[in-house]
């Protein structure tokens, strides 16, 4: 399989180019790829007409996150999850859980799309590590999937997320920049009232005499404009302006992964995943009740053969908890910002005869006069 690196095709500013008041160093793309091995793929599926004997169009597609990218044997990872609010679904956790790790990709897409996704992964990993999974045939597979609901702008029931949609998604995994707003599992997703989607952003730590990369990706679904806070300000309140999208009540979910290549075991990996609910709570969201918060973390530190096949001792690489302080902080920095830029990629969608909304992008230089009016704006 030939892997290459993604280039984006959003030419709008993320945040740090808006001047908008985030702190901390980023790696080099500012993307959950700045950890080393990591890989993001997508499938957009964007239609302005309803299929046919439907009555919406389909605004949909898969995001893919796949971990040790360049391996040629799948590599087990050790994670955490943590549910801030359950009204959502992330396969596999039970098992991550239990066993503290997963294999295989991260796939994200929409509610109506889950059992594709994991049925197609599935496949997908039968093929990809072909060597293994026909050597040894009594290994299950059990990929993680997650999901946002995308009901308000896709034709969520008409189920159009195929076997080929999400290993176009694999397939393409790639280094490199990361695209961001209306793509992916992001397409049809609203944040806050304003189009949402996808959106990343990385963190560099000094721990113990070294450099480590936290990064972070979000498929943002969830909020209401009112709540909506950026860098302190409430530029909710300021926003409103008495469209059908701006009075939106909270309905979505929120999909946040993090990866480090710190060398942090399960119970801290658990740990890592929870702030992520301090993240998505800085730019205001309380956690509404018919959202699916639903975090995971992992790390690609001590990569190691599968469990069948490694020794019956294992020799991994820890850090102490106690100096932990900072790589919690920059993973809440690096989420609060991904959330931001998922809006600021954005770009308007709906508002067709087939529609029932017209979900717009956050206006970016109304954003910043409300930042500039509040003394937060850098440039």
């Amino acid at each position: 399989m030939t892997f290459q690196t993604y280039k984006p095709n959003s030419p709008k500013p993320r945040g740090r180019d808006l001047g908008l008041p985030f702190t901390g160093r980023t790696g080099t793309y500012n993307a959950i790829t700045d950890v080393a091995g990591i890989g993001v793929g997508y499938r957009t599926m964007i239609e302005n007409e309803p299929r046919p004997g439907r009555a919406r169009p389909v605004r949909t597609g898969v995001t893919a996150i796949l971990p040790h990218m360049f391996s040629e044997t799948p590599v087990p990872v050790y994670a955490g999850v943590h549910r801030f609010n359950g009204n959502g679904e992330m396969t596999g956790t039970h098992w991550i859980e239990d066993g503290g790790y997963f294999l295989g990709p991260v796939v994200i897409t929409n509610t109506h799309g889950v059992g594709m996704a994991h049925h197609a992964t599935v496949r997908w990993m039968i093929d990809r590590y072909a060597s293994t999974y026909q050597t040894d045939d009594f290994l299950w597979i059990m990929p993680v999937i997650a999901e946002t609901y995308d009901g308000a702008l896709n034709d969520i029931n008409a189920l159009a997320v195929t076997e080929a949609d999400v290993r176009a998604a694999l397939d393409s995994v790639a280094s490199g920049p990361v695209q961001e707003g209306n793509c992916g599992g992001g397409t049809g997703m609203i944040t806050y009232g304003f189009k949402g989607g996808t959106g990343t952003a990385s963190r560099l730590v000094d721990f113990g005499g070294r450099t480590f990369t936290v990064g972070a990706m979000v498929q943002a679904n969830h909020g209401q404009r009112d709540w909506l806070t950026i860098g302190g300000v409430p530029v909710g309140r300021h926003m409103q302006d008495g469209t059908p999208q701006s009075q939106l009540q909270e309905r979505g979910s929120i999909i946040v992964v993090i990866t480090t290549d710190l060398p942090l075991m399960p119970h801290q990996l658990k740990r890592l995943a929870r702030r992520a609910a301090i993240g998505i709570g800085r730019n205001g969201t309380p956690g509404g009740n018919n959202s699916g918060d639903i975090f995971l973390a992992f790390s690609t530190a001590n990569a190691r053969p599968m469990q069948h096949r490694a020794e019956p001792f294992l020799q991994v690489e820890m850090v102490n908890d106690e100096p932990l302080d900072p790589v919690y902080m920059a993973a809440v920095d690096a989420v609060e910002e991904a959330v931001v830029n998922a809006m600021l990629a954005a770009e308007d969608l709906g508002g067709t005869v087939y529609d029932r909304f017209l979900i717009r992008a956050i206006d970016h230089g109304h954003l910043c006069e409300v930042m500039r009016s509040y003394g937060r704006l850098a440039v």
